[in-house]
């Protein structure tokens, strides 16, 4: 994710979160906390490329992004956010944007990666049960807009 991506991601967020969605500055200084040498997430966006034709202008659509908190890598990891595009559902960009934090969080040398969903989002939670995920517990009313239960999950990635 770059800065350039910041409107079309804030727009998403928007779109998919409503009431709950990061702001435009909230996502800019977590983008910056994702670079230099003080670094301690990662965020990443699949877009589609422009159509043959297309001006090289143009940008690519945004079909998903995701974030990570690997922290000083010698802990747990957070899976901080993940949406796809409803236009781009059950393509694979959600199994993509999460491989690819999956193998940052075993590069950074994480020994867990953590996440909170939301109880009623059955898809997301076959998503990360595919990929080893298991549930630890429920967060009672985590989630405000609207009020409901956050299933704690947690795969392991290294030894501990």
């Amino acid at each position: 994710m770059t800065e350039a991506d910041l409107p079309l991601v804030a727009a998403l967020e928007t779109e998919l979160f409503g009431a709950e969605a990061w702001s435009a500055a909230l996502l800019a200084d977590e983008l910056a906390a994702a670079g230099g040498p003080g670094a301690d997430r990662a965020y990443a966006v699949v877009e589609q490329a422009p159509a043959a034709g297309q001006a090289a202008a143009d940008r690519a659509a945004l079909l998903g992004y995701a974030g990570l908190w690997y922290g000083d890598g010698r802990g747990d990891a957070d899976l901080l956010t993940i949406a796809t595009a409803p236009a781009a559902r059950r393509r694979g960009v959600a199994t993509l944007l999460l491989d690819h934090l999956l193998a940052e969080a075993r590069r950074r040398g994480c020994e867990h990666v953590l996440l909170e969903v939301r109880a009623s989002n059955t898809g997301a939670q076959a998503l990360y049960a595919r990929h080893g995920f298991e549930a630890l517990g429920t967060r009672r009313r985590y989630y405000t807009a609207p009020d409901e239960d956050a299933l704690v999950m947690r795969l392991r990635l290294g030894p501990g």
